[in-house]
């Protein structure tokens, strides 16, 4: 048995189990007419329960009180259209996607620009995520009648990526910086310029996997050195390359970066470099 604590808007309100623990409730017009103490309805099966596990979602869930429950319906659909299209997010998407999207409109509506430098990183590295926030900008066009920048998809899909990522235990932010930071050591140190190539996608995606498996702490790490020397032997400026940015991650993450991993990281810089 749910038991309504408080009313954050028309469709999200503070639920209570029988066990004092507490959850949020997301659901079409379910806030409307509603009041602490009463009882929440469980024959519906459209709505969406997220658990508060720490105090910034509690802090997030007090700001959903200040925003229109047409966000959090919003939200809902463009989390539909992502799980239609394979993706695997973690619940508290509905939270921080929801906060975002009334954020992007009100920023808009001041005539305030903000420049999504990584916007190229996350539209190539994560496609099916951009390409459901292009779709969740025609929605917010259409529903909220703000002409927002086509730009706001990369930030949705760093939501949705980061909501994915979540379950795998990377860090979106991390992983969409150091391919970026990846990439400008690769350019200053060989020269190639990446763009929309066959050859530069190929790259992007290792270096996706690459971070990923750094941040999750799941590196590969079962090489016997053979591979590290072998590079070092045939392609010694794309190992120097790799080194670089193995020396980034230990400088600005602290971590140190396996023999193996930066043998295979030099292994596509001398792909993406032939020569």
């Amino acid at each position: 048995m749910q038991i309504i604590k408080k009313v954050l808007n028309s469709s999200v309100v503070l639920v209570e189990d029988e066990r004092g623990v507490e959850r949020v409730l997301l659901g079409k017009g379910i806030g409307f007419g509603a009041k602490p103490g009463g009882v929440v309805d469980e024959g519906a099966t459209d709505r969406v329960f997220v658990a508060l596990d720490d105090a910034d979602q509690r802090n997030l869930v007090e700001l959903l009180a200040q925003i229109p429950g047409e966000f959090v319906e919003l939200t809902r659909e463009i989390v539909r259209d992502a799980v239609a299209a394979g993706l695997d997010l973690d619940p508290h998407i509905y939270l921080t996607l929801t906060d975002h999207l009334h954020f992007a409109v009100e920023r808009h509506r001041r005539g305030l620009v903000v420049v999504n430098r990584l916007a190229w990183e996350l539209r190539t590295v994560y496609p099916d995520e951009y390409a459901v926030g292009q779709r969740g900008v025609e929605l917010l066009r259409t529903r909220m009648r703000v002409e927002v920048p086509d730009e706001e998809a990369a930030n949705i899909a760093f939501h949705l990526a980061n909501a994915a990522n979540g379950r795998a235990g990377a860090d979106t932010m991390h992983v969409v910086r150091l391919i970026a930071a990846a990439t400008t050591i690769v350019t200053n140190t060989t020269g190639i310029v990446f763009s929309d190539d066959l050859h530069s996608s190929r790259f992007l995606v290792h270096l996706q996997f690459f971070a990923e498996r750094v941040f999750a702490g799941r590196m590969l790490d079962t090489d016997d050195g053979f591979l590290f020397e072998s590079m070092g032997q045939r392609h010694p400026r794309a190992l120097s390359t790799a080194e670089r940015v193995r020396a980034l991650v230990r400088a600005q993450h602290d971590i140190e970066v396996s023999d193996e991993e930066v043998a295979y990281l030099a292994l596509h810089i001398a792909r993406a470099v032939p020569g």
